[in-house]
């Protein structure tokens, strides 16, 4: 008598149906279980399936397994039925592909690569409320990047000095000022004196410069309130939320895109904490299918990196991102990525951040072109005279590239972007 059925989970002459959701994983078999069956384990952990056959089963269930339809030494795909799924639930669709299945001992290591959405899964969401473009309606801004920066250190100011920052951040050219990842409400800087002194000084720089201004101001707590939070935003005619969104959740992710949206607010997502799931090539769940969630759920930005600041991420990884993010079809490319149509779902930005000056910004836009938000913190804040003349040597560097220029020699003219190739040139931290 049969104990288990998980080979009844794999069919590689399996054909998937149009509807069906398509899954790509890096899997290890542990010692003593086969491929066939490791992959098996899998299917039937994230659908219908259990450890042991079971008396009787209503005819339906069969219908509604997932099937492994290709293995490919240690990569396997596997396709889901879409009445599996809840409509338009991505907390519950992490619940089955991202699951129980990490915990099971038949496999030694197990990474969720990508996810193809069909069509008929996708519209059930909303996707981001702006898109690209109504982002860069919204700030008047074409033609080249959306630029911001952290008052440096991330944490410790005041909200005065904060705001002061943020002051001189836009003064020297800057869109955005930004919180970091764990900045929210501390007791020498509490998020309502925040926003009230930071909307005084936006006031001030858009007045003196005729450019809008805005800022990432970090909202995460409960949902509750978040949403509070937004609405004290809006009423200070701020037009972004900060949400770190892996330590938040989808499902508060979720409702903050709708209760922003109603807002008229964008959500910039911090991805703090991804990469203690995504660092390892061999297990836990890929930053590119990270992206492809936040996209669907609605952000209208989130970080990728930069490939050559302080944080881990290669060139293609950081560009794939980036098509993730921006392409209204995104092309498979290798075991990295599935193609997926995005149908009605708006685009997202890319943002860059993490070790950048402005002797880094060529390289950052070789990769990405203009279409991104780039964030240059510590790059501008530690120049030799000040955070604003950081600033605009950051747009110098800039409009360098624009120009097809050198550093070298769009410093010439440029006084602030000389200054700043002295102290840092090209160096690349680590």
């Amino acid at each position: 008598m049969a104990i288990d059925w998980y080979m009844d989970f794999v069919d590689t002459g399996y054909s998937p149906a149009r509807d069906e959701l398509i899954c790509l994983y890096y899997f290890e078999p542990a010692a003593g279980i086969g491929r066939e069956e490791a992959a098996g384990r899998i299917a039937s952990e994230s659908s219908t399936g259990t450890w042991t056959t079971l008396f009787s089963l209503p005819p339906r269930m069969k219908e509604l397994q997932a099937t492994v339809f290709e293995i490919e030494g240690n990569y396997v795909q596997i396709a889901y039925p879409l009445a599996l799924w809840e409509e338009g639930n991505a907390s519950q669709l992490l619940s089955g592909i991202a699951g129980n299945i990490f915990g099971m001992k038949a496999v030694k290591n197990l990474r969720l690569i990508d996810v193809t959405l069909p069509h008929a899964y996708l519209k059930h969401f909303r996707g981001p409320h702006f898109g690209m473009e109504g982002i860069r309606d919204m700030m008047k801004i074409h033609g080249r990047p959306l630029t911001g920066a952290v008052p440096k250190p991330k944490i410790g100011f005041s909200a005065d000095e904060h705001a002061e920052i943020g002051f001189e951040t836009w003064m020297g050219g800057f869109d955005f000022v930004k919180d970091d990842e764990n900045l929210t409400s501390t007791s020498f800087n509490r998020f309502e004196e925040r926003v009230r002194k930071l909307a005084k000084m936006r006031d001030k720089a858009e007045q003196l410069t005729g450019e809008h201004k805005s800022a990432f101001i970090n909202i995460t707590s409960d949902t509750v309130t978040m949403e509070k939070r937004a609405s004290m935003l809006a009423e200070y005619g701020w037009n972004y939320v900060m949400i770190d969104v892996v330590v938040a959740g989808t499902s508060a992710v979720s409702t903050l895109r709708d209760h922003c949206s109603d807002l008229g607010l964008a959500i910039h997502a911090h991805r703090a904490m991804h990469a203690a799931f995504d660092r390892n090539p061999k297990h836990g769940i890929s930053m590119q299918f990270l992206a492809k969630l936040m996209r669907l759920i609605g952000v209208s930005q989130i970080h990728t990196g930069t490939a050559v600041g302080k944080l881990t991420g290669t060139k293609k990884e950081v560009k794939l991102l980036g098509d993730v993010l921006r392409n209204s079809l995104t092309k498979a490319s290798g075991r990295i990525l599935l193609e997926q149509d995005w149908g009605s779902i708006k685009s997202a930005f890319p943002v860059s951040s993490g070790g950048l000056h402005p002797g880094l910004v060529p390289d950052v836009l070789d990769i990405y072109g203009t279409d991104l938000v780039l964030l240059v913190s510590g790059g501008i804040h530690g120049h030799p005279d000040g955070t604003r003349a950081g600033a605009k040597a950051t747009m110098q560097a800039i409009d360098a590239w624009m120009e097809g220029l050198s550093l070298q020699e769009k410093a010439l003219g440029s006084r602030e972007l000389a200054r700043a190739l002295e102290k840092w040139g090209y160096y690349k931290p680590k």
